[in-house]
C-alpha cells in the first residue's frame, strides 16, 4: 500500500484506491473546518485578560489535549482526502530546497491549510502569516498549517525550530508543539522542538503565553520557558539568570516529586531570586508541592512586599485575587490588550 499517497497525497495511487476513489466520487462533499466557533473563541479572548493571565487559562479533564490534536488530525486528513481547495500562504525559499508537501519551493509557492512544508539541514524558507506577520523556518524542520482563518491563525510544529515575528492583537497567531501551544501576544520569539517532542521557548520582544491542558505560563522579552513533551512548559525564567538558576528550575519542573536533589533546587532558585525574577516565583507559588509553597511566598515577599489585601495564607491557599493583586502590584507590566 501506498502510504505516501494515502496521508500525504504524494505519489500515484494503487489499481483498487483510485477504483474506490471513482467510485466515491459523486459522494464528495465540501469538508467543514474543524475549529472553536468564533462566538466561543471571543468570549474565551474576553474572559482571560490578562491581568494575572498566566494562570488563569481554563483547565481541562486529563487527556483532552490530546483528544483535541487527534481530532484535529482527523478532520485535517478527511479535508486533504477530498481534495478541497484550502486558503493558503505564500511561502518564499531562503536557502536549499524547502518542499511544500511533495513539491519543492525553488523562489516562492504556496503553503494551504492541512499540507506540510520541511527543510533538510540545507535549507530555511519564511512563511507570510496572512498580513500580521512573518515565520522563518530554520533548517531540519517540519510543520503544518493548521488554519488560516481571520480569526484565527495556527500551525503545529512537529520538530525543528521557528522564529515568528507578529503584528496583531493577542490571541491570533498560534502555534502548536507536542509539548506545549505558543500563544502570541504581539511579540518575537523562537520556538524549538525536538524529535521527542521537548522544546524551548524564547522571546525576544513583548510577550507570549504558553500552556497545555493543566499549565500555563506567561513570558515577556529576554525570558525562555522550557518544554517537555507529556508535561507541558516549565517555569519561565530570564536568560540572565545563571546556569544554576536554569539547572534548578528544571530539577523542580520535571524532576522527581521528592528527593534531596529538589530541595536543594528549590534552595538555589530562592537564593539567587532577584526582584525580577518574580516571573519565575510567582509560577513556582502555583505548581510547587503544598509543602514547599511557603518557602516560595516569604522570598517573594522579600523581593515584593505584598501589597494591603494579600495575605499569606490567602496565597497559600490559591486565593486568585490575592494572587492577582499581587502580580499586578511588582512592575512588569501587562501584555498589550
Amino acid at each position: 500500500m501506498n502510504d505516501d499517497y494515502l496521508w500525504e497525497g504524494r505519489g500515484q495511487p494503487e489499481a483498487d484506491v483510485k477504483r474506490l476513489e471513482e467510485g466515491l466520487s459523486e459522494f464528495r462533499v465540501a469538508p467543514q473546518p474543524l475549529a472553536i466557533p468564533d462566538e466561543e473563541f471571543e468570549k474565551l479572548r474576553q474572559r482571560g485578560g490578562f491581568s494575572g493571565a498566566w494562570w488563569r487559562w481554563p483547565r481541562l479533564a486529563p487527556g483532552a489535549g490530546a483528544l483535541a490534536v487527534v481530532a484535529l488530525a482527523t478532520g485535517l486528513w478527511l479535508s486533504h482526502r477530498v481534495g478541497s481547495e484550502q486558503p493558503s500562504w505564500a511561502v518564499a525559499r531562503l536557502e536549499g530546497t524547502p518542499r511544500v508537501g511533495a513539491t519543492a519551493v525553488t523562489e516562492n509557492g504556496r503553503f494551504a491549510v492541512g499540507q506540510w512544508l520541511e527543510t533538510d539541514a540545507e535549507s530555511r524558507a519564511r512563511i507570510d502569516v496572512g498580513d500580521i506577520g512573518e515565520v522563518v523556518v530554520g533548517p531540519n524542520s517540519r510543520l503544518r498549517l493548521t488554519d488560516a482563518r481571520a480569526k484565527r491563525k495556527q500551525l503545529y510544529l512537529e520538530h525543528g525550530a521557528m522564529t515568528a515575528r507578529i503584528t496583531a492583537p493577542p490571541w491570533l497567531f498560534y502555534v502548536d508543539t507536542p509539548a506545549a501551544t505558543a500563544v502570541d501576544l504581539g511579540c518575537e520569539y523562537t520556538l524549538e522542538a525536538d524529535e521527542k517532542g521537548n522544546g524551548l521557548l524564547r522571546v525576544t520582544l513583548g510577550w507570549v503565553q504558553l500552556f497545555d491542558g493543566t499549565r500555563q505560563v506567561m513570558l515577556p522579552a529576554d525570558s525562555a520557558a522550557k518544554m517537555r513533551h507529556g508535561f507541558g512548559p516549565g517555569t519561565p525564567y530570564f536568560e540572565d539568570t545563571s546556569t544554576e538558576f536554569q539547572r534548578a528550575l528544571e530539577e523542580l519542573d520535571f524532576g522527581t516529586q521528592s528527593s534531596p536533589e529538589r530541595a536543594a533546587a528549590l534552595s538555589t532558585v530562592l537564593s539567587e531570586a532577584r526582584k525580577k525574577d518574580a516571573l519565575s516565583l510567582f509560577p513556582l507559588l502555583i505548581h510547587v508541592q503544598d509543602e514547599e509553597r511557603g518557602r516560595v511566598y516569604d522570598r517573594l515577599a522579600e523581593l515584593i512586599p505584598p501589597p494591603a489585601g494579600v495575605t499569606r495564607e490567602g496565597v497559600l491557599q490559591h486565593d486568585r485575587r490575592e494572587i492577582d493583586l499581587w502580580w499586578d502590584n511588582w512592575g512588569l507590566g501587562h501584555p498589550k490588550k
